[in-house]
C-alpha cells in the first residue's frame, strides 16, 4: 500500500511526459514551429524546484508530524485493551514523530521570531 503511494504518481507523471513527447514529436514531423515560451518551459525544470525553508512551512510540517505522533499513541492505546505488552513498544515508536514534530514547531517558532 505505502509503495503504491509512491509508485502510481510517479506512473502517471511518466504518462504525462510521454504524451507531452509524442505531442512533441508529431510538430516536428510536420513542421510546425515551436514557441520560444514552450523551449524555455521544457528547458526549466519545474518538478525537482523545491520550496525555500520558511517559518509557517516549519510549523506546518511540524503539526503533521506531531498528528501522526498523536495517532500513532492512540493507536497504541487501543491496541493495548486487548495486549497489554504492546503498549510501551508502541508508544516508544510513536515518540519519534512526536519528537520530529515537536523540533520542527521549535524551529518554526524560533524562525519567527528571528525574522520579525
Amino acid at each position: 500500500m505505502i509503495a503504491a503511494l509512491v509508485i502510481v504518481p510517479r506512473y502517471f507523471k511518466s504518462i504525462e511526459r510521454q504524451k507531452v513527447a509524442d505531442t512533441l514529436r508529431t510538430a516536428l514531423e510536420r513542421g510546425e514551429p515551436l514557441p520560444p515560451e514552450l523551449i524555455d518551459a521544457l528547458q526549466t525544470d519545474t518538478g525537482s524546484k523545491s520550496l525555500p525553508p520558511s517559518p509557517q512551512r516549519d510549523l506546518r510540517t511540524g503539526i503533521i508530524w506531531l498528528g501522526i505522533g498523536i495517532g500513532l499513541a492512540c493507536f497504541a492505546v487501543a491496541v493495548s485493551f486487548e495486549e497489554a505488552d504492546a503498549l510501551y513498544p508502541m508508544l516508544g515508536i510513536s515518540a519519534f514523530p512526536i519528537f520530529i514534530g515537536l523540533a520542527f514547531i521549535l524551529l518554526g517558532v524560533l524562525g519567527k521570531s528571528k525574522s520579525s
